[in-house]
């Protein structure tokens, strides 16, 4: 298989189905953002944390690119049979969020990204999780629609939050609250 084709020189690219469009669509910046997110998670999980948070960005990691093979996809449909995303996956994380939870202080302020570089790894994926979530928002517009996909990186996002202040405190960083001047 040969990587370079050729076909996207003139700055066009196709999506699942065959349709054409430009790479500056808001579709392929939708699945190039879950994408470098993906990136961000493989970043997280080479570092020295607990085996059990790496089985969980594996997992997350395939559901990544699932969520990615969906936002390929043409609006016009594809003869395809692609992954799905479904609750199982929404409960997955969630019970993730609330098992780290448990063995948590409680937030009683916002908190300073930052501590340690596994932990500021977090808080980037957890922003640019954001930023996917709002581009399939905005992707309503031309037709794609996939309320649990939205709802999957919406969760993903708040996993990535309660991920980094767990990770704040295995690694004994400081947690610094946000304390705004008033």
């Amino acid at each position: 298989m040969k990587i370079y084709t050729r076909t996207g020189d003139s700055g066009e690219t196709s999506l699942l189905g065959g349709q054409r469009v430009k790479k500056s669509d808001i579709q392929i910046d939708s699945y190039g953002t879950v994408d470098e997110l993906n990136s961000w998670i493989g970043l997280i999980r080479d570092q020295e944390i607990e085996d059990e948070y790496k089985v969980q960005l594996i997992e997350i990691q395939d559901r990544l690119f699932t969520i990615g093979s969906l936002l390929a996809s043409s609006v016009h449909g594809t003869k395809m049979k692609l992954p799905e995303i479904n609750s199982s996956d929404i409960d997955f994380l969630e019970s993730s969020i609330d098992e780290m939870n448990e063995k948590l202080p409680e937030m009683r302020s916002f908190v300073l990204p930052g501590g340690h570089s596994t932990v500021s790894y977090s808080h980037i994926a957890r922003c640019v999780c954001r930023r996917a979530e709002r581009l399939v928002v905005a992707l309503k517009d031309v037709g794609f629609e996939n309320e649990i996909v939205l709802k999957y990186l919406n969760r993903l996002s708040d996993y990535l939050f309660v991920l980094s202040r767990k990770l704040s405190q295995d690694l004994e960083a400081k947690e610094i609250p946000w304390k705004p001047r008033m």
